[in-house]
């Protein structure tokens, strides 16, 4: 009908207002209001068509000669006797995701994200294979059994959605902390990767010519098991600073399940929601790898960031530096004309974002000019930092982009940077063997003064190397919790 693909259509265009009012802090409430309002539209149409209707069985009148009993008795149930129970769904699903919002701390956000995308990728394996199983209720059978097109379809939808499932598994693991973040690196895993990924295509076109249950479920089986391998196998060699990488591609895997579920269930909703996401989420994730120097084939085929030279580490050699205090960092603080900070993921974990609005509100009292300089992949999902000064209510317009504010470090008094490592890095710059060389960093060692708050020397960042900044002879460290440190440096601001 009409007025369905008119709703539909509505509702795709709630989802791009979503997308364009996420892109900016500023309006990232209102995005997310257009994002419910488009989901609302797409889950009431579609159970409004799913309503219980009055359907042509044999020995009705109006039964059309095409419908086989067992074929009209599926959709029947469909349509009568699962709403109820996709209504008990929605309300266990809502009751579940508002009690986790509320819980839910900023640091686990990144591992929420990836648990969240193994359940797309799940639902679309789980939705393709009840295709498979009982194609008379997705309006799939023709004369001759599933057709061709609607094969590959599905085949795709599984393999996208079981590769999304178990690589966002690997990338909650490490995330969480339940698996070390440290790459895996198999013996010629490129070669085995590939030759997995060609072997879900073929399987995929054999599962596309076949015919009866007897050839397909073999071939179907075989393409959903090795569909779930290759998704541990193209995460467990990516670590260190690349897991926001990571989080964003996973993002746009379960796009693309979801619109190949779309293709399968005939619902226009699906297929532009999944592109949206799909689309977005691979350009978000090319914009990371340009922002970091690298390149987004080598994060799809796995392994990206690191090399079997590169993932025992090396041992760290001790080497002289300068400690300070709160008193000291307060007195050298007040005393400048611009500082600029530097935020990571040492801050979320200590939750000291308010604690540093209120110095940064202090000092800005005192004549200060403050600045916050965030990069691309600081903490552990694109955008995280930006999340943590809007909850503490930090001005927009005093938070920067890397490519925007680095060249101000030279003018400023201070760089303080707060449980960030890897993105102030110059090995980055300097170290070939460095498994971050390449990926652009602030240039913090061209300011006055850098105080540098982390808990002990002892720690690196999520790459594992040791940071030349730690040692320059412009650096303070200030070794302590970061929302304690900089608690105590608002007291003697005070």
């Amino acid at each position: 009908m009409a007025w369905i693909a008119l709703a539909y259509l509505v509702a795709g265009v709630f989802f791009i207002l979503a997308l364009r009012g996420l892109s900016s802090p500023a309006t990232s409430r209102t995005g997310n209001r257009f994002g419910m309002i488009g989901m609302a539209v797409a889950v009431v149409t579609t159970l409004v068509t799913h309503m219980p209707t009055i359907l042509h069985r044999p020995g009705f009148p109006n039964a059309p000669p095409s419908c086989l009993l067992s074929e009209c008795m599926v959709a029947e149930r469909l349509d009568v006797f699962s709403l109820g129970e996709i209504l008990i769904a929605i309300a266990i699903g809502a009751i579940i995701g508002i009690t986790i919002a509320r819980r839910i701390a900023m640091t686990a956000m990144p591992e929420l994200v990836a648990a969240f995308h193994s359940l797309v990728g799940l639902a679309a394996v789980l939705v393709g294979w009840a295709a498979y199983l009982n194609p008379g209720a997705f309006g799939l059978l023709t004369d001759t059994g599933i057709g061709a097109v609607s094969k590959v379809e599905m085949g795709l939808g599984i393999a996208i959605g079981a590769i999304t499932f178990s690589g966002s598994v690997i990338a909650f693991a490490k995330l969480s902390g339940r698996m070390s973040g440290s790459p895996i690196l198999l013996p010629a895993r490129h070669v085995i990767n590939l030759g997995t990924l060609a072997a879900i295509i073929v399987l995929t076109a054999l599962f596309a010519m076949a015919s009866g249950h007897e050839e397909t479920m073999p071939l179907i089986i075989a393409l959903t098991v090795l569909a779930f391998i290759i998704g541990f196998l193209l995460i467990i060699p990516i670590g260190g600073a690349d897991m926001p990488v990571v989080v964003s591609m996973l993002n746009s895997y379960s796009g693309w399940a979801a619109a190949a579920m779309g293709f399968t269930l005939g619902n226009t909703a699906m297929i532009i929601t999944g592109a949206l996401v799909g689309s977005s989420g691979a350009i978000l994730s090319y914009i990371m790898c340009r922002a970091m120097n690298r390149s987004f084939i080598s994060v799809i085929a796995g392994g990206f960031g690191a090399d079997d030279s590169a993932a025992g580490g090396e041992a760290r050699e001790a080497r002289p530096y300068k400690q300070g205090s709160a008193d000291d960092a307060a007195f050298m603080l007040e005393q400048a004309d611009k500082v600029i900070i530097i935020p990571g993921y040492g801050m979320a974990v200590a939750q000291a974002q308010h604690a540093l609005r209120e110095m940064t509100d202090i000092l800005e009292e005192k004549g200060v000019e403050v600045k916050f300089a965030i990069h691309p992949v600081a903490g552990r999902m694109p955008g995280h930092m930006n999340v943590l000064l809007a909850e503490a209510s930090v001005d927009y317009d005093k938070v920067f982009e890397l490519e925007d504010i680095n060249s101000e470090f030279a003018q400023a008094d201070v760089a303080f940077i707060i449980g960030a490592n890897d993105v102030v890095n110059p090995a980055a710059k300097t170290d070939k063997s460095s498994p971050i060389y390449g990926m652009p960093v602030f240039d913090v060692d061209k300011a006055k003064q850098v105080f540098f708050i982390k808990r002990s020397m002892g720690g690196v960042g999520y790459a594992g190397v040791d940071n030349d900044v730690f040692y320059m002879d412009q650096t303070m460290m200030l070794l302590s919790d970061a929302k304690k440190m900089v608690e105590e440096i608002v007291k003697a601001l005070d």
